[in-house]
């Protein structure tokens, strides 16, 4: 082999590896030599475009192309790269410059119909995929394929894909369509992602099968391998804004918000017409404590799209928040339009909901909280004798004797600490209190325990489910199923800290289990006025999950499961769990936080008082209420709504009888100053 040849052979592995800077080192080494070498200005211009140097790579293709003219790659890949600039026209001429050249080339009629599609050239384009399609029959077949995908023909699709790769095992095309296929189907959510993993391996240059790998391991709650992905796509692609939106999704979902806020900035930069990445963008930025950029993008997002009525919730959402007079007349304009689609007009109803009350107007307020609720619930589902059936049935397997009975086989580690409860009542605070504390990480709401109980059993002859599964664990199951939780939060920790806060709400059915896997996990229980949680809730739209709030019959049903379950821990766990008013919390902020840190056996800081001034990511809907000084605003604000919500308070009575007398003196004290 001659040393021109080797060079070339030493570039396209770089290449291959994805080392496009070593390659361009390789052919300018060969350059000095050879000016005129065109195979290496060629590779030249590739390895730029590949580092998103579009400018230099089309000075080194256009030289190649002064040497050989009549060579048709080497217009398909300044065409390319014309494309990656956004100069189509430019890239359709040179794309028909290659095909006059060798018309029997079916990746340039390929990349031309691309380039006349994203230019609007819909009649064209086409003509030019058919000319790919005869000259390529299995790029047809591929193509039928996702045609029944894009038309919800999944099976059909399946079948189309599996029969190329049948008869064309390494074709890639197929194989990303076919992950993307058991993806949408999600019925083999392990097989889609085996597919997508191939054609990466296969063809490690394939920026788009990156890109539906990401989209698949975000799906399968895997935010770490998503961001590789994603961040593989960006690297072959940098100027492509919906591999950075990737990016920012999956940063996100890992708990990451600074590089979340940077990777929305890039794709932003790259296509600032895309309202919901504008509205991700805010996202992150509220998360972060930016509470000025986050309006900044979501307004900018109104200004794409204005009847985007999740992005009006998403600034109601900020809480402290007011929205301006404009703001008002615009969400009540769009409630009059007739096309609105029911997430449309729900986002507008809580959005405006939140406005009222901002005014003073309870009873507008309530209209439009209600309005939401009521178009909300039916798109939910959630069945209050089930939830109860199941609760029932842990308190029956998690009593007194079988937790004694297994005490002692779990994993020794001290590092969790719960808290549970129902939303809008405290929890938050609760862990930016703890999350202020030198040895304690604030991590999320995780979903680790609730997983662990739906897996016991899952592949037990019979299929038991949880919790009659947890009958049959044996001693060595309960630490590792300890393990398993701590190796599965250890993904959302960021610091040294040796205890971490885990703070999802709906873990209070499954405290026994967390006793018996992690007997040494702290449990903190956020309680706040039973009425004041309910209607909260009530107020509030959940960007998943927590589908018992939507109608306050199914809130009260719900609480008064709560409390009898949080009752049974109480005789089943004596001591275990820490009880905290938010009440409580509010009026003796310093002699709660000693009480909570004592639970904790963490001593004393000053710090856990001044919880906002810990700068931290907080995902909730709490997260610039936790960033205030305490305040007294929240104490009894249900009283706003007793004209609407009588049946409940009685309805409730028993539980709110039971209230300590401490918590009744804040709530006799808030309505009092109320009334004055």
């Amino acid at each position: 082999m001659s040393e021109p040849e080797a060079s070339i052979r030493r570039a396209v592995d770089a290449m291959k590896a994805n080392r496009p800077l070593r390659a361009e080192e390789i052919c300018r080494d060969h350059l000095n030599l050879d000016p005129g070498s065109i195979q290496h200005l060629a590779l030249l211009g590739r390895a730029l475009a590949k580092q998103g140097r579009y400018d230099e790579a089309a000075a080194q293709l256009d030289q190649a192309i002064g040497l050989a003219p009549e060579m048709p790659l080497l217009y398909e890949d300044l065409g390319r790269v014309r494309g990656y600039q956004g100069r189509h026209e430019d890239a359709i001429g040179l794309f028909e410059k290659a095909i006059r050249l060798d018309p029997r080339q079916p990746s340039a009629h390929r990349k031309l119909g691309e380039a006349l599609a994203t230019a609007g050239r819909g009649g064209e384009a086409d003509r030019h995929f058919e000319s790919y399609f005869d000259r390529d029959p299995v790029a047809g077949r591929v193509a039928e394929g996702a045609d029944h995908l894009r038309a919800g023909r999944a099976d059909e699709a399946i079948a189309t894909f599996r029969g190329v790769l049948r008869s064309h095992p390494d074709n890639v095309d197929a194989m990303r369509y076919l992950g993307v296929a058991y993806w949408r189907e999600k019925k083999k959510p392990g097989d889609a992602e085996a597919w997508l993993r191939r054609a990466t391996s296969v063809a490690p240059d394939f920026a788009a099968a990156w890109m539906s790998l990401g989209l698949v391991l975000l799906d399968n709650a895997k935010p770490n391998d998503a961001i590789e992905a994603y961040r593989r796509a960006v690297d072959l692609t940098p100027n492509n804004a919906a591999a950075w939106t990737g990016v920012g999704n999956a940063y996100a979902q890992a708990g990451r918000q600074e590089s979340s806020v940077e990777a929305y900035a890039r794709s932003l930069a790259l296509n600032p017409g895309a309202p919901g990445v504008h509205m991700s963008h805010g996202h992150a930025l509220k998360t972060v404590g930016d509470q000025e950029a986050a309006l900044a993008a979501y307004r900018a997002a109104i200004a794409e799209k204005p009847r985007f009525g999740e992005v009006y919730w998403s600034m109601a959402n900020l809480k402290v928040f007011r929205f301006e007079e404009a703001e008002i007349l615009a969400m009540e304009a769009q409630l009059e339009r007739g096309d609105l689609t029911d997430s449309e007009r729900i986002h507008f109803s809580f959005a405006l909901g939140k406005a009222y009350e901002d005014k003073d107007d309870y009873a507008a307020a309530w209209s439009h909280y209600d309005a939401g609720n009521r178009l909300q619930r039916p798109l939910v589902r959630h069945d209050p004798l089930e939830l109860e059936k199941r609760q029932e049935d842990i308190r029956a397997v998690f009593d007194r004797e079988f937790v004694a009975r297994h005490a002692g086989n779990g994993h020794e580690a001290a590092d969790p600490i719960l808290i549970v409860g129902l939303p809008r009542s405290g929890s938050t605070l609760l862990e930016q209190i703890l999350a202020s504390h030198s040895q304690v990480e604030g991590t999320s709401e995780l979903p680790t325990l609730g997983k662990i109980a739906s897996s016991i059993g899952r592949y037990r002859r019979g299929g038991v489910p949880f919790p009659e599964s947890a009958m049959e664990l044996e001693g060595q199951d309960w630490r590792a199923y300890g393990q398993r939780y701590l190796e599965d939060a250890a993904r959302h920790r960021f610091t040294d800290r040796p205890f971490f806060t885990d703070k999802m709400p709906n873990n209070f059915p499954l405290l026994g289990l967390l006793h018996l896997i992690l007997p040494n996990a702290k449990i903190i229980d956020a309680r706040r006025h039973p009425v004041d949680s309910c209607i909260g809730c009530y107020k509030q739209l959940f960007a998943k999950g927590q589908n018992f709030t939507y109608d306050l019959e199914d809130l009260s049903h719900y609480y008064r499961n709560y409390d009898a379950m949080m009752n049974h821990w109480q005789r089943v766990l004596p001591g275990k769990v820490l009880t905290v008013h938010y009440e409580e919390t509010v009026t003796d902020l310093e002699g709660q936080v000693r009480r909570l840190l004592d639970h904790c056996g963490l001593p004393f800081e000053a710090s856990c008082v001044r919880f906002h001034e810990t700068r931290r990511a907080v995902r909730t809907a709490s997260s610039e209420q936790v960033r205030q000084p305490i305040y007294f605003d929240a104490l009894g604000k249900w009283r706003h709504y007793a004209a609407f919500c009588e049946w409940l308070v009685e309805d409730l009575k028993p539980i709110l009888d039971a209230l300590p007398e401490s918590v009744k003196a804040v709530e006799k004290g808030s309505r009092l100053g109320e009334e004055d």
